[in-house]
């Protein structure tokens, strides 16, 4: 969403059935979901510099959320990545829990990190903590977070790309002047982005938005599902509906399949994951396109711009990750699968060209 993040998403993700991460957990393995195996690493060929030439170097990962496929990718990615680097991780999830996230950030800040990754999260919450990490000398990098401290490092997926890279398939499916309804929350950076497109686009394109509806929990797809299909009940003539996250995307999905409306209503979403790629493709599914980057490359790319700045070599403020268009079609007519699969077909996915140096071991895909 980053996230969401995230998602967001990225914000976030909880999948329709939701896998909760432990609250604070000390990193292990990327786990080998099947389609998604971790990327071996390229070898480093340079000399480590400070503070990776003195041992292990311990780094915190705050999440506001783990939970979904997307997040999950991006989870093991991140993992994957400091594994490589000698990195100790620390994981705390807040599991959607903003008032959690502040103490998990705080926790953070006071267990010796030398780097916080802060994934999400609102800025209400979990600035005046940002603020005490910078403070205290500790790097403080973000993904998908608006801050207003300009000593962060900002990392985040291109979210008006992403949105306007699936808008503009929603716009050729549907044409001008359509019905149309919509499925977003408000709050979160990349959500908030997504958004704007959206006002832009479907003004542009005379679309006539019917109703909006939407909840971000640790359960997000379920918890969509009522909502949606209420609001389907009421305005069962719209042609094409927007839900610009994948977890938002899923309940859309499943809302749309329980009122019968498959062959009536498509689906537009933001975000790619194994389990995406599988609604997707599934028979009859009205989810016709999103647009997204990919989730383990990205959560790899994050701890190496960390890294990066704890040595003192990324010399810039933010580090953006572009996204690419998915369609239906695609995906069908390639046979693709997986994540895997994707990476393939899809080289513009390819983020190992990011923040990465001659003594970085490369996990990205």
């Amino acid at each position: 969403m980053s996230r969401a993040r995230l998602p967001l998403a990225a914000l976030s993700l909880a999948s329709a059935s939701a896998l909760l991460l432990a609250g604070c957990s000390q990193s292990s393995d990327a786990s080998k979901a099947a389609g998604d195996k971790a990327a071996p690493a390229a070898a480093a060929t340079g000399t480590k510099p400070a503070p990776f030439s003195k041992g292990k170097v311990k780094v915190a990962l705050v999440r506001q959320s783990g939970a979904g496929d997307y997040f999950e990718q991006w989870g093991n990615g991140a993992k994957a990545q400091a594994k490589a680097l000698g990195i100790d991780l620390t994981v705390y999830d807040a599991q959607a829990d903003n008032a959690k996230q502040a103490t998990d950030l705080s926790s953070a800040i006071n267990s010796g990190a030398k780097a916080i990754i802060v994934d999400h999260g609102f800025p209400a919450t979990i600035q005046p903590e940002i603020d005490k990490a910078v403070k205290k000398g500790i790097k403080v990098v973000v993904y998908d977070v608006e801050t207003t401290n300009k000593s962060v490092i900002s990392t985040k997926q291109d979210d008006a790309s992403m949105a306007q890279a699936v808008l503009d398939v929603m716009g050729d499916e549907l044409g001008n002047d359509a019905k149309v309804g919509y499925v977003n929350v408000a709050g979160y950076a990349a959500l908030d982005k997504r958004d704007s497109v959206w006002k832009k686009t479907a003004d542009a394109n005379g679309w006539k938005q019917e109703f909006k509806v939407g909840k971000v929990t640790d359960s997000t797809a379920t918890d969509n599902v009522p909502l949606v299909s209420a609001a389907l009940t009421q305005h069962s003539d719209v042609a094409g509906v927007f839900a610009p996250y994948d977890e938002l995307a899923k309940g859309t999905v499943l809302a749309v399949q329980n009122k019968k409306l498959q062959d009536k209503v498509k689906v537009f979403g933001a975000d790619v994951s194994n389990a995406d790629i599988q609604n997707m493709t599934a028979k009859d599914s009205p989810w016709v396109a999103t647009a997204g980057t990919d989730p383990s490359a990205v959560g790899a790319a994050v701890v190496r711009t960390t890294a990066l700045e704890l040595a003192g070599q990324l010399n810039k403020s933010s580090v953006e990750f572009p996204a690419v268009a998915i369609t239906q079609d695609f995906l069908k007519s390639k046979g693709i699968e997986n994540m895997d699969q994707l990476r393939k077909a899809l080289p513009a996915l390819n983020l190992s060209k990011v923040s990465t140096a001659d003594w970085i071991p490369n996990v990205a895909h």
